[in-house]
Order: C-alpha cells, then sequence, then structure tokens
C-alpha cells in the first residue's frame, strides 16, 4: 500500500495555530486537499485534526471517504458510525488493506505525521506552502525520532503566491 502524507502550512513549517485555527488556508488549498481526499478515498488523521475538521464542518465534502481517527484516549469517540477510531498508524493500514486499498492519505497534526515517519511508513508526502509565517503553533512534524531522504518529484504553483512540493520518501 502507498502511504502519502498530505499538508498544508507557513512558509516556516506551521501546519496550524497554537490553538489548532487552519484559517491561513487559502481556498485554492482547500480544493485540492479535497480532490486527493476524494480521489484516494480514506483519510487517516489524529483526533485534534479531527475535531478541528468536525468544527469546520469539512467533512460534508467527503460522504464516500473512509475517515481513520488515530487515537490513544479510551473516552474518543467520532461523531458518527461512519468515522473509525484506530490506535496506531500500522492498525489504520490494517484497516484499509482490509477495505482493499491500495492507497492510504495522512493528513496529521505533527504528532500523527512523525509517528507515519518513525514508523518508516511514508511513501510520498505533499507539502502545500501557504504565503505567511507566524512564530507559534503546531509543526508539520512533531519531535520524533526519525530522519528520511527525500526525492523531489514535482514542484508547481497552484496560485501567483501558493507552491506545493511533491516529494518521494527514499528507503
Amino acid at each position: 500500500m502507498k502511504v502519502i502524507l498530505y499538508m498544508a502550512m507557513s512558509a516556516n513549517g506551521f501546519i496550524a495555530k497554537e490553538n489548532g485555527s487552519t484559517d491561513f488556508v487559502s481556498d485554492i488549498e482547500w480544493d485540492s486537499f479535497r480532490k486527493i481526499v476524494n480521489n484516494t478515498g480514506n483519510l487517516v488523521i489524529g483526533r485534534k485534526t479531527y475535531e478541528v475538521m468536525i468544527g469546520n464542518g469539512e467533512f460534508s465534502n467527503f460522504k464516500d471517504v473512509h475517515v481513520l481517527v488515530i487515537s490513544n484516549s479510551k473516552n474518543f469517540k467520532t461523531d458518527t458510525t461512519h468515522h473509525l477510531v484506530v490506535k496506531s498508524p500500522k492498525e489504520a493500514l490494517a484497516v484499509l488493506e482490509k477495505e482493499r486499498f491500495d492507497k492510504a492519505l495522512v493528513a496529521g497534526g505533527g504528532t500523527l505525521n512523525a509517528s507515519f515517519m518513525a514508523e518508516n511508513l511514508v511513501d510520498e508526502i505533499y507539502i502545500d506552502i501557504e504565503p505567511i509565517i507566524f512564530g507559534k503553533g503546531i509543526r508539520i512534524f512533531s519531535e520524533n525520532d526519525f530522519d528520511a531522504k527525500l526525492e523531489l518529484i514535482e514542484s508547481k504553483k497552484l496560485s501567483d503566491n501558493e507552491i506545493q512540493l511533491h516529494y518521494k520518501v527514499l528507503k
């Protein structure tokens, strides 16, 4: 199974503000994200990202998408029976493989991204860079012990001020 990590971030590496807000992400980027989620048919996210997306009403754009939320909290429940809670990256991938998906789309947050990287599970990374810098927030990868070499597959402009970098993770 190919595992794709897809994130929008500020020019200095933040995927959200300290309070979890992603209000700096443009409509163009959200459209790009929605397209890849719907093409992949699944979405693997962490609990905090799930709560932000619920708050934004984002799941109305993903009616037929399998959503897996990785959380170690025993009390955490999703808002719908269509969203499944799993305990680990490997469990999420096992569920998707059982459902016969050939790709998994991972989309944050920083702790989840770092755990997938630390377990050497990511094959490709898309990073959409927004034209903004702020001093505090949630980094694309939380602190964890991993290194990864990347090979640039493609770079393209999403708008006059936004770019998308597409990397292959070298293993």
